[in-house]
């Protein structure tokens, strides 16, 4: 019987953003800060138009 010998993952690197501890945690925050930023600009739009 053989044994599968893979080696396991690399650690995952730190972003280096203070604040943050992992990549993911910087895509959500960029993700959720685009959809702020889209909501703020229809709400102007409305407002202004």
């Amino acid at each position: 019987m053989k044994t599968s010998s893979n080696p396991p993952p690399p650690p995952e690197e730190a972003p280096g953003v203070p604040g943050f501890r992992t990549w993911l945690g910087v895509y959500l925050f960029v993700l959720a800060a685009f959809i702020v930023v889209v909501l703020v600009l229809t709400l102007f739009t409305r407002t202004y138009a």
